[in-house]
């Protein structure tokens, strides 16, 4: 079927969305995003586009990637554990959404764009969550393709690599709030960055992929959002989980963090919502108040070492990391010797886009082909005997 007999929608639903565009400009805060300033690289015909209004689009583009399907099993922070209440990186992602969108609510904020870079923030994230990718980074170094980055990797996985090759040509607005979402960054105050465009946006990711410091700053107020949020969602979640092992005691938690913030995951989200709302409200920045930045910034560094560092949580890493290596430099030799029974192949570039393939070095094939894997699926790569036993 050609464009001229696609399928139109009723002419009342135009109505309907022009009357949503109008809306906003009603409601929404001066500082807010509309959403018929969405830009795309690629633009695309009110015909496309349908009634969905521009960042309601991405959200749904996001949403039906096969990346956002393959976060059901991708480490959160603990992984190989028999215990399904532990936090996997789709409830994370979920996590992020409601409450950025909550937050935005009290802020007179787009929501539909909160939505889209909440749904899309990891998709690039590697198996075996920020461990992965430690160890995929050291290998792309080595390969010459420059550090990896799971927030890089989002864009590369929703520009490049989705639909075959085509991606799913989002708005800008969108794609900076991914690419600038790190919340493993401490901010007591968020200004975002608003001039920029495509050019720029290249020109970050470029500098970001050789300088894994260099600073972004997200050009929406929407964007700056989903950064403090991704924070809210993982802090006391993480706690949570790591209460449920028996890695800590909730009495474990500092006095002066329980004062500010609580000592439960539903206590910490409520406050630090609470007092960015209240900071926030009426500027043209996302802030918490001294005290309970403090606050979370001593609750980071708990987790960091009682949690994230914690050699209970790390039993099965040198494994993991062998298992990354080898994988790595097995599928390079088979691309590279054009083993054309290899799962590189017949999986990840079958029906691949010849602009995708011309456009991507082997290394850079393999980076992205184990980066969208989720953790059963990089596991199966390997006979039994090499895989890491969870415990029973």
């Amino acid at each position: 079927m050609d464009k001229s007999e696609a399928y139109r929608p009723p002419v009342l639903l135009d109505g309907l969305k022009t009357d949503l565009n109008r809306r906003e400009r009603e409601i929404f805060s001066a500082c807010a995003t509309f959403s018929d300033s969405g830009v795309r690289r690629n633009p695309i015909t009110d015909a496309e586009a349908g009634y969905r209004m521009a960042f309601s689009l991405d959200a749904d583009r996001i949403l039906h990637s096969r990346a956002y399907t393959r976060y059901i099993d991708k480490t959160q922070v603990f992984y190989l554990i028999p215990n399904d209440h532990i936090t996997h990186r789709v409830l994370h992602v979920q996590l992020v959404s409601k409450i950025a969108r909550t937050i935005g609510r009290f802020l007179r904020l787009n929501e539909d764009l909160i939505e889209a870079i909440s749904l899309g923030h990891d998709i690039g994230h590697t198996p075996f969550g920020h461990e992965g990718e430690r160890y995929l980074s050291a290998l792309c170094q080595k390969a010459g393709i420059g550090y990896f980055m799971h927030n890089i990797q989002s864009i590369q996985f929703l520009d490049f690599v989705e639909r075959k090759g085509r991606g799913w040509n989002l708005c800008l607005q969108t794609l900076d709030g991914i690419l600038c979402h790190d919340g493993e960054i401490h901010n007591r105050i968020l200004a975002p960055n608003p001039d920029k465009d495509f050019a720029d946006f290249e020109k970050e990711i470029a500098a970001k992929k050789t300088d894994p410091d260099y600073l972004l700053i997200p050009m929406t107020m929407e964007g700056c959002v989903v950064r403090m949020a991704d924070t809210i969602a993982y802090i006391g979640r993480d706690l949570e989980d790591a209460i449920r092992l028996g890695i800590l005691r909730r009495s474990d938690i500092p006095s002066a963090i329980v004062r500010r913030l609580g000592n439960t995951n539903g206590t910490i989200v409520y406050r630090l919502v609470t007092d960015v709302i209240h900071n926030s409200h009426g500027k043209r920045s996302i802030a918490f108040s001294p005290e309970i930045s403090d606050a979370l910034k001593t609750l980071k560094d708990f987790n960091l070492e009682r949690i994230y560092t914690n050699p209970k949580s790390k039993v099965h890493s040198e494994t993991i990391r062998q298992l990354f290596a080898r994988l790595f430099e097995t599928r390079l030799e088979e691309l590279e010797t054009n083993q054309r029974d290899s799962d590189i192949f017949s999986g990840f570039l079958a029906d691949m886009s010849e602009s995708y393939i011309a456009g991507h070095t082997p290394p850079e094939i393999v980076r992205d082909y184990i980066a969208g894997m989720t953790d059963r699926y990089f596991l199966h790569q390997f006979p039994e005997r090499l895989r890491p036993a969870a415990p029973l």
